[in-house]
């Protein structure tokens, strides 16, 4: 089993609360949030683990890379305490179960992972996947998930059989459809002392390359677009800049509002989970009020929870939905 890189030394000598401050769910002032970092660094109890909401934001605003939130999922599983009802996690780990199925074999084209998404394979189509290999099998699943159940265990007990599986594949390089995937290869594992035996590609990167490719076939689409920042983010926020130059290579607008980038909010769909209706109802309407209110035409998603849980929200509020994967096959003039 892995081990968290975590010195609570870091913690310590930090000259800013912002891992705790800037929770845009906890409201926190710094004397506050400097009095219950402290308790977590010893490892003590602290209203944190209950109040966390499991937005993985403290990853991202951590100035050290000290992973904060890893730590703070660490400390929720050994002090029992659950984000969400057990049963309901106990059905998602009988559901999400390596099933067994996946037989490594030797893949020498692009090597695409779909995790365990099988309704978005109609979304891999066309020239940006046309001599790609999709993977994909309850076996390959990124299970960082968990994360939002307050639980690292079952993490580092699945994980050691996904890297064998695809390192028995023989593959150099894994694009990643899914962000958490590539999330579980960029950032937990190695937080947790995982060699990854491959080099992961962010989705953002490997369209950008296939967009270039395919450079005389593009038609700037001229869309004011809304992006919905999935949580997985926080954990490799680096590549945010790729989606900047996503945008401008097909011709679309990122529109400046509130609740984005740094400031993103949650799809709400992990508040739902955790019983939290009244939130995941407020967070939901601040944010599609702010998407409406900056003048978006669609909204743009990089994870399939979020889209799944959003697309219909979004559309009753006049905006499309779309993967980012789907807009850059627009781009390209192909039919969705």
């Amino acid at each position: 089993m892995g081990n968290l890189k975590f010195d609570p030394e870091i913690c310590t000598g930090c000259e800013t609360t912002d891992c705790l401050t800037r929770c845009r769910y906890l409201g926190y002032d710094g004397e506050t949030a400097r009095r219950e970092r402290a308790k977590l660094n010893r490892g003590e109890d602290s209203p944190v683990l209950r109040d966390c909401v499991t937005c993985y934001a403290c990853e991202e605003y951590c100035p050290r890379g000290n992973h904060p939130f890893y730590q703070l999922v660490d400390l929720q599983e050994q002090k029992g305490i659950h984000p969400v009802p057990v049963p309901f996690y106990e059905k998602m780990v009988r559901v999400f179960a390596p099933k067994g199925d996946f037989t490594p074999a030797t893949i020498t084209n692009t090597a695409v992972n779909l995790c365990l998404f099988p309704d978005l394979k109609p979304h891999l189509k066309g020239i940006l996947f046309e001599d790609s290999t999709v993977l994909m099998s309850k076996d390959l699943f990124c299970n960082l998930i968990y994360l939002h159940f307050g639980v690292s265990s079952l993490i580092n007990e699945r994980v050691p059989g996904v890297l064998e599986k695809l390192a028995g594949c023989g593959i150099e390089e894994l694009v990643c459809f899914h962000d958490e995937c590539y999330a579980l290869y960029a950032s937990w594992a190695p937080a947790y002392g995982y060699d990854v035996p491959f080099r992961p590609v962010h989705l953002f990167r490997y369209l950008l390359d296939r967009l270039a490719e395919n450079a005389p076939r593009i038609r700037k689409l001229g869309l004011q677009a809304a992006y919905q920042r999935p949580c997985s983010s926080r954990l490799t926020p680096e590549k945010e800049p790729l989606l900047d130059q996503l945008f401008d290579v097909v011709g679309v607008t990122r529109v400046l509002r509130e609740y984005d980038r740094e400031n993103a909010l949650c799809c709400g769909a992990v508040f739902k989970m955790q019983g939290r209706k009244e939130l995941a109802e407020d967070v939901n309407k601040r944010n599609l009020d702010d998407m409406v209110r900056a003048g978006a035409e669609v909204c743009i998603f990089n994870c399939p929870f979020c889209y799944m849980t959003m697309k219909d929200m979004i559309s009753g509020r006049g905006l499309k939905p779309l993967l980012i994967s789907d807009l850059c096959r627009m781009a390209l003039g192909e039919e969705l």
